[in-house]
């Protein structure tokens, strides 16, 4: 989805960033580069720590290539507790529940309830995971226009990546809370290829009740806890882009959701257990899958969105390397992993 208008003016605006001399078209002095970066890294600090500290509610449409959803979140602070309800509204009806890192996942339609804890922390509003210090070494930030989204004033802050191996991202955070209410990812050419905004939200003040779970009585539910575990893969060796980092290492145990009331373990699909290393430069996050075994299948690489996903055999492993980030640099964590031997 192209903005063009946006994007024109947008243009307008770093052209002014980038002459000092000149005025604004209102007369006023054009703000410099540096202190643009200096005001967009003192917004996203306030969006960083918005995201937690506030409670809020609303309805926000997540954009894919051809793909959109519809999910509702609220969030709580409740002492030093985080306590979260997303409900995706479009499709098979899911609903998470979390307690700080401790999630629980009701599906209905499978009378399942899958408890796990959370991997990584980028999930809309609370999407920016490291400190904007570090995110100034591989993106250039600087302040976009104000706008309105959701019927509330915003303040848009731009992050260009000084490299090929991220993508770009426009945020606008609400500016009387600092919330971000909306978030664009940008590929090379500065299209939009993924997007999520509120179309409706409230800021203050929430029920505890709107944290609770919908399916209240889960009698006769499965409940199921994600077979996850610390693991060191420090025997196999990937090379990220500059500036992400390792954040975790996991074991998972792996298999499709078995239909309500079956039973008898033959019943039950086969387990398989995959290790994960997850990177992120605190933005992006890129997940490494290392799955033993000899299973017949066909090598080759995807994209859907922002999306990129490789897969491919090496010895006697099954490798996917998927990441929001460009192909280019899917392919270079791909190509750059080894199994030491020791």
């Amino acid at each position: 989805m192209r903005r063009t208008g946006h994007l024109l003016g947008l243009l307008s605006l770093l052209l002014a960033f980038q002459a000092p001399s000149a005025q604004a078209a209102d007369g006023a002095p054009a703000v410099s580069s540096t202190e643009s970066s200096t005001a967009a890294q003192a917004q996203l600090k306030r969006l960083q720590s918005a995201a937690q500290r506030l409670s809020y509610s609303g309805t926000f449409v997540y954009q894919q290539a051809n793909q959109m959803r519809t999910s509702r979140i609220t969030h709580i602070l409740a002492g030093k507790n985080e306590l979260e309800k997303l409900e995706v509204l479009d499709g098979k009806p899911r609903e998470y529940l979390r307690n700080d890192d401790d999630v629980a996942c009701y599906m209905p339609d499978a009378k399942t309830v899958l408890i796990e804890k959370r991997v990584t922390r980028d999930v809309f509003p609370s999407i920016v995971g490291a400190s904007p210090e570090d995110l100034a070494s591989h993106y250039n930030l600087s302040m976009g226009p104000q706008e309105r989204v959701a019927g509330r004033d915003c303040q848009a802050i731009v992050l260009q990546p000084k490299d090929k191996l991220r993508y770009g991202y426009r945020f606008w955070a609400d500016k009387q809370t600092g919330l971000l209410l909306r978030a664009q990812t940008l590929d090379g050419r500065g299209e939009v290829v993924e997007q999520i905004s509120f179309t409706q939200v409230e800021i203050g003040p929430i029920d505890r009740s709107r944290v609770r779970p919908t399916y209240a009585d889960t009698h006769g539910w499965r409940i199921e806890r994600a077979a996850m575990s610390q693991v060191d893969l420090s025997s196999w060796s990937v090379s990220p882009p500059p500036g992400f980092r390792k954040i975790q290492e996991v074991r998972r145990l792996i298999s499709d959701s078995a239909p309500a009331g079956a039973a008898p373990a033959q019943n039950r699909p086969a387990e398989r257990e995959v290790s994960q290393i997850v990177f992120s430069d605190g933005l992006a996050a890129i997940s490494v899958f290392i799955e033993p075994g000899s299973q017949n299948r066909n090598e080759g690489a995807v994209q859907q969105g922002a999306m990129n996903i490789v897969g491919r055999r090496q010895g006697d492993y099954w490798l996917t390397v998927v990441g929001e980030v460009p192909a280019a640099a899917i392919r270079q964590v791909s190509d750059s992993i080894e199994l030491k031997t020791k």
